[in-house]
């Protein structure tokens, strides 16, 4: 038989912890996330947590089934905050654009958590909450169900790909960031135009370019498409939904 659930209100700690604050899921994350950023994406167990928050480590588990949970909930959390920063305008293209920045925004925020969470799949109420308001949007602004599901699919699956390889980056020492920046100046722009016609050619525009994200440009792009495909499926406009070669009748004519 499956254990049941018990409510945070009933596995909150009585006793304050020795930093004099009382636990919560809330808490436990957002302290996680800050093990995160000083530790990294490996570094963060019962123990450093448990410490950080002032309490045994065997405390964890009153809250969440295992540290697998926990990172479920750090990433529930990193998408609560992308909506949370977001809001709707009705118009479809303009809130997608802004929620998958939003969603890209809320993980480079925490490079560290976005490479520990965007592949995976929460299934907790504020995740799910995103996938719902995108599939609205979609669903709203008139694509069929099946189109629907297959955009959803790769906008979400996209804007979390861009979030974990940008953030990638963003965990790197601040050495090897600016190494690897300076690749683009340091070693493309010299190659030989002889031997990389193509790349001696665009170098300029290659070490201006190439160290910023391609998540809007991409994200556009997959934009354009859906937009196409709206019109491809949204019925004709009045004026022109005459059979050809009839003329409207004037006014008070029968």
């Amino acid at each position: 038989m499956a254990k049941q659930v018990v409510p945070e209100s009933a596995r909150r700690r009585r006793r304050p912890t020795q930093q004099g604050t009382v636990l919560s899921e809330r808490l436990i994350v957002h302290t996680a996330l800050r093990v995160l950023r000083e530790h990294g994406s490996t570094g963060l167990t019962a123990r450093r947590l448990g410490t950080a928050l002032g309490a045994d480590p065997s405390t964890l588990y009153r809250y969440f089934a295992g540290m697998d949970d926990l990172t479920r909930a750090i990433g529930e959390e990193l998408m609560g905050q992308a909506l949370d920063s977001w809001s709707a305008t009705g118009e479809w293209r303009t809130d997608l654009r802004a929620l998958g920045a939003a969603i890209h925004s809320s993980y480079l925020a925490h490079p560290q958590a976005a490479a520990l969470t965007a592949s995976r799949v929460t299934g907790r109420p504020r995740e799910i909450a995103v996938d719902e308001t995108i599939l609205g949007i979609l669903r709203t602004a008139g694509f069929p169900d099946a189109t629907a599901v297959r955009l959803y699919h790769a906008f979400i699956d996209l804007s979390l790909a861009f979030a974990a390889l940008d953030a990638g980056a963003l965990a790197l020492a601040e050495e090897a960031r600016a190494t690897d920046e300076e690749m683009w100046t340091s070693t493309y722009a010299r190659l030989p135009a002889d031997s990389y016609p193509h790349i001696a050619a665009t170098a300029r525009l290659l070490a201006v370019r190439m160290p910023h994200s391609a998540y809007p440009a991409v994200l556009d792009t997959l934009l354009d498409s859906a937009a196409a495909q709206l019109a491809a499926v949204r019925p004709p406009a009045a004026t022109g939904n005459r059979p050809a070669g009839r003329k409207p009748r004037p006014a008070g004519e029968r």
